[in-house]
């Protein structure tokens, strides 16, 4: 109930600022570019802050020296052989801008005939004409116009595909995203070969004008998912979009919650998979990390690896990695309460020998653990801040050695070492950093109710968790699905992965109606009617 009134609040809220940019919208006035070059050059020198970056080349037709042409590009964002062989060449030496040309038809023919780069268009007011410059374009002024034109030149130094760091896999693709999202369109593009794989692109942030690009596929994704993707997506007024969390943070259900309800990969195929099943996949301009939407809480521990492996294979990891996020959310608390409280459910050759063990230990179990799991994150936060060479081995030698002296300092006892020995590398094993780092700060929670009211405290705060997490929604999805509301249907691809053959239909919450289907009949592969040793009869002059 009280999730429901608090999701009619963000939806008025939401409605209220768009209203707002509305209203700010209407009051803008578009200013337009004049038609003397010497104003336009004056306009952008005077917007740019005279910056050394914006090259000016002032050209001379040849056989038409009465007309100014000037091109504007920034240095390091164009790709230079374009700009010099295409543009800046076929200007100068092209024998259609013949003499006597009016620089209406000048510019007529410069934008058909001269400029053979794809992209040419026409600009007519500063704002696109900065967004175009700034984006890696070339504009060319011809004197005595009010218009521009712009020629597609981006380019530049990019970082090159390469494996994603995050997302490893043994089998599978080695292709990742990179911070470009027209690099990024494509590798997903060589995947779906399909018409209907549909892009929208749009502008967001004031100042930084980030490129942000949603996909779906036309007939397969719900139209409502796509829509309220758009809408939050636009209702977003903000000066900077540097990164994906940025709009992760904008556009999700709920913010009060530890959980994450979108879904980021710098894997292309996994990308593919999602948009497959129904869901948007939203790119944004400089990040290699691409957000997917809706998610599901069970997403967050299945790998893209899962669909490349035998079905009983995947079923058994996947199990395996929803049992070790369990056992790194309540295996401190689970010690704190059995030691503090519930002594008589430990064997009693384990009692005696974990109370010897802690008769030199001034603390509670709980003030150990605590510290503990604090001192763990230390390291582990200092191991990815430090330069790689050394990281790895200042996070192994700082965990053996202050383990090593808490020990013979009597601070903490030695089976406390290993309980958050095991809790630490358990949270290594959920494939989504983002699953892992909530279990990471609900592990603290577990602790402290553990040693204050042992078992009771610690199913206490695992119920309030169920509930919270069968509240939460994604673009309307409920996120525990198909758990809660319980679909039969959807449960073969959870905790267990079904055969491949047995993906008949699409999961029903995201994916329209009309197109459900995504394999024929028959699919599951059966051996010959016939499985007894096949004989070939003799040959003549066979000896045998």
């Amino acid at each position: 109930m009280f999730s429901f009134f608090k999701q009619k609040g963000q939806m008025k809220k939401r409605e209220k600022r768009r209203i707002d940019e509305k209203d700010q919208s209407k009051g803008k006035t578009t200013e337009l570019i004049d038609s003397y070059i010497s104003v336009n050059l004056e306009k952008v020198k005077q917007k740019t802050g005279n910056s050394p970056d914006i090259i000016i080349r002032t050209l001379k037709i040849s056989q038409n020296p009465e007309i100014k042409t000037t091109i504007l590009y920034v240095q390091g964002l164009i790709d230079n052989p374009s700009v010099m062989d295409f543009l800046i060449e076929s200007i100068m030496k092209n024998p259609h801008l013949k003499e006597k040309l009016l620089p209406q038809e000048a510019l007529e023919v410069i934008s058909k005939d001269v400029v053979s780069l794809g992209g040419v268009e026409t600009v007519t007011n500063w704002e696109k004409l900065f967004l175009s410059l700034l984006s890696g374009d070339s504009i060319i002024f011809v004197d005595g116009i009010n218009i521009a034109l712009v020629a597609s030149t981006k380019g530049g130094e990019r970082r090159p595909v390469q494996e994603s760091s995050t997302n490893t896999v043994i089998r599978g693709s080695r292709e990742g995203f990179t911070e470009s999202n027209a690099t990024n369109i494509a590798l997903v593009r060589r995947i779906i070969n399909s018409p209907d794989l549909w892009i929208e692109s749009m502008i967001i942030g004031a100042v930084t004008k980030t490129d942000v690009s949603i996909m779906y596929i036309n007939g397969i994704a719900k139209e409502g998912i796509v829509e309220e993707v758009k809408k939050r997506l636009k209702g977003i007024n903000i000066d900077s979009i540097l990164e994906s969390g940025y709009i992760e943070q904008l556009i999700e259900d709920q913010v009060m919650t530890p959980f994450p309800t979108l879904d980021h990969t710098e894997r292309p195929d996994k990308v593919a998979g999602d948009l497959l099943e129904g869901r948007v996949a939203i790119f944004v301009n400089g990040t290699p990390f691409v957000l997917v939407a809706p998610a599901l809480f069970i997403q967050f521990f299945q790998s893209v690896e899962d669909y490349y492996v035998r079905f009983d294979i995947a079923s058994a990891i996947r199990f395996l990695r929803i049992s070790i996020f369990f056992i790194s959310l309540i295996s401190s608390s689970v010690y704190v309460a059995a030691t503090t409280y519930h002594q008589e459910m430990i064997p009693t050759k384990l009692l005696v020998i974990i109370a010897a063990q802690r008769d030199s230990v001034p603390f509670p179990a709980v003030i150990e653990a605590l510290f503990m799991e604090l001192t763990f994150e230390v390291l582990r936060e200092a191991s990815l801040r430090m330069p790689k060479a050394i990281g790895a081995t200042m996070s192994i030698v700082g965990a053996l050695v202050i383990g090593d002296v808490a020990v013979q300092a009597g601070i903490v006892s030695p089976a406390m070492v290993i309980i958050v020995s095991i809790t630490a590398i358990a949270s290594f094993a959920t494939p989504s950093y983002s699953m892992a780092i909530s279990a990471r700060l609900l592990r603290f929670v577990f602790t402290i109710c553990s040693g204050v009211m042992g078992f009771y405290g610690m199913i206490l705060i695992l119920f309030v968790v169920l509930v919270h997490l069968c509240s939460l929604r994604s673009f309307g999805v409920p996120y525990m699905s198909p758990f809660a509301p319980l679909n039969p249907e959807g449960l073969g691809d959870t905790f267990i992965r079904r055969p491949m053959w047995a993906f008949k239909e699409r999961p029903k919450l995201l994916s329209s109606n009309n197109n459900l289907k995504r394999e024929g009949d028959n699919q599951r592969p059966l051996p010959p009617t016939s499985r007894g040793m096949k004989t070939f009869p003799k040959k003549k002059g066979d000896g045998h």
